[in-house]
């Protein structure tokens, strides 16, 4: 493929008459989600929207499944809907140019995974494979943990030392011990030393003719007097 340029690709329209979903309403909002789409703008148009039509079709590909799926999950939460997913492929054509003379150009089919979600407050039919009833003990759940305020779990120190580790009462003792420590090491930083008059010591042992070493440790060798130089 070094000696080809890739050109246009041309996707393969959608249309009512492709959606595997059968028994769709005459009027329905339906929200084509592509991948640069923001979920943000369509959503807001959705739940405006289905407060009127009350019908929602999702649909999306490749890249786009992702964000369908969230955009349903999302109103979801604010309505009690039926729902019914769908899955198909929609072809694309990859058309790629020669950047020799010789060479024709190629054409390649690729297959996308395309999502559809239906969304619906009227009852759909539940011998359909893919449908969801509205489920209402998630959304009674979810509200109650959102009330619940938020409690820290502790565990006995017992299950620490079962499963080899520390808990935070040995944490704790040790801190104080340290605490501990570093007090009396201050307290006696501050206590006052007493000062030493080495300098007039020194002075002394030398009048009484004994001499000191330069590390002022004392010599005990006496000195010695050399008769023969008389």
């Amino acid at each position: 493929m070094d000696k080809y340029k890739k050109g246009k690709n041309v996707e393969e329209p959608l249309e009512k008459s492709q959606i595997p979903i059968p028994n769709l309403p005459e009027d329905f909002l339906w929200m084509h989600v592509n991948p640069g789409t923001k979920m943000r703008n369509v959503l807001e148009h959705a739940l405006k929207e289905i407060e009127t039509q009350k019908t929602v079709l999702w649909s999306g590909s490749g890249p786009a499944v992702g964000k369908v799926i969230s955009c349903a999950e999302i109103m979801k939460r604010h309505h009690k809907l039926h729902q019914i997913n769908k899955i198909c492929f929609r072809k694309v054509k990859e058309y790629w140019d020669p950047l020799i003379e010789d060479l024709d150009p190629l054409v390649v089919i690729r297959e996308q995974p395309t999502i559809h979600i239906l969304l619906s407050k009227d009852p759909l039919d539940i011998s359909l494979p893919g449908y969801q009833a509205p489920d209402t003990k998630a959304n009674n759940q979810r509200k109650k943990q959102q009330n619940r305020p938020q409690q820290r779990r502790r565990i006995d120190p017992e299950k620490f030392e079962e499963l080899g580790l520390r808990s935070s009462r040995t944490k704790g003792s040790k801190r104080k011990q340290f605490e501990g420590k570093g007090e009396t090491a201050a307290a006696t930083s501050q206590a006052p030393r007493p000062q030493s008059n080495w300098r007039s010591e020194q002075r002394g042992e030398t009048s009484q003719g004994k001499v000191t070493p330069k590390g002022g440790q004392k010599s005990t060798k006496q000195p010695t007097v050399d008769n023969s130089v008389r």
